[in-house]
């Protein structure tokens, strides 16, 4: 027990280095894509530039708004933050660990439990800004909730395993990317929805919600917000690679596709809302669908051989 949890404390340290020069990344990649030269005063070609954004984050003065709730505004961020670290138990460690038998059964109930957080957080801030942002986030989440469940179910049918480490073992000779292609691409498509980054990020839409969800957000609380957004990204690109990818290379792997999420960022804009709900509901619904029959006859196929 004191093992398992020595192991996670780890992880979460680990995981929120990862964050902080996530940010960093971020901000070089944009600014390289953009012919500019990006954070580079703060330490050596900017490397301190997180430690320092965290210290002007966490140590800015919380301003008492006029017609907040108080305790659902403070603890919508904390929730979400402790959603975003809670799925890093399902990590495949090579040493023991939580093996999770039903692991992708639980990515699946933190997923879909954070929308509460981002709906919290519009409802007490008591903006209309904010309540809107939220409205967005929640109707988004819960579009590309089905077809994120569907292409799962494929998968599931496949390989016959909820437990992500079985997953992996299972693509050590023949990775799932291969037979499941179109599926991988709408996989992308849906984590970029899912976890509200460009050219999905209504909650956020600056042109017209002045800052989205988080507009009354400052200081800690703001800072949570994000924290959160970039575990929830550096953890889809982790199961993107688990599921798709297979054993070999994942660090490298996962960190090409939290590349792309930088690189979808600098290069479209923001999407209509209607044809992004038309695009999970009357594009990707069907399509996971149908292919659900293609992945029963591989597993047929599979049994046979």
């Amino acid at each position: 027990m004191i093992k398992n949890f020595i192991s996670y404390l780890i992880i979460l340290i680990l995981v929120l280095i990862s964050v902080a020069f996530f940010t960093l990344l971020e901000r070089k990649v944009l600014s390289y894509m953009q012919i500019r030269k990006g954070p580079n005063k703060v330490g050596l070609m900017g490397l301190l530039q997180p430690i320092s954004d965290a210290l002007k984050l966490f140590t800015k003065e919380i301003l008492t708004l006029e017609n907040w709730n108080l305790i659902p505004f403070l603890l919508s961020p904390l929730i979400g933050m402790m959603i975003a670290l809670l799925l890093w138990i399902l990590y495949p460690q090579l040493f023991h660990f939580m093996d999770m038998k039903w692991g992708l059964l639980f990515f699946l109930c933190c997923s879909s439990i954070s929308v509460y957080p981002i709906i919290i957080a519009g409802w007490s801030s008591n903006s209309k800004y904010a309540l809107l942002g939220a409205y967005r986030g929640v109707a988004q989440t819960i579009s590309y909730e089905v077809s994120f469940s569907l292409i799962l179910f494929s998968i599931l049918l496949i390989t016959s395993t909820f437990n992500l480490k079985n997953i992996l073992l299972f693509q050590h000779y023949s990775l799932l990317f291969l037979p499941l292609f179109p599926l991988i691409l709408m996989w992308l498509v849906s984590c970029l929805a899912e976890t509200n980054r460009t050219p999905f990020d209504f909650t956020e839409g600056e042109s017209e919600l002045v800052s989205g969800f988080n507009v009354e957000y400052m200081s800690t609380s703001f800072a949570l917000i994000f924290m959160a957004e970039y575990a929830n990204i550096l953890f889809i690109s982790l199961l993107t690679s688990i599921l798709f990818l297979g054993p070999y290379l994942l660090f490298f792997k996962t960190t090409l596709i939290a590349f792309f999420f930088l690189w979808v960022r600098s290069t479209f804009p923001r999407y209509r809302y209607d044809k992004l709900m038309n695009l999970a509901w009357k594009s990707f619904l069907p399509f996971t669908l149908n292919f659900l029959f293609f992945s029963f006859i591989l597993k047929s196929m599979l049994h046979i051989y």
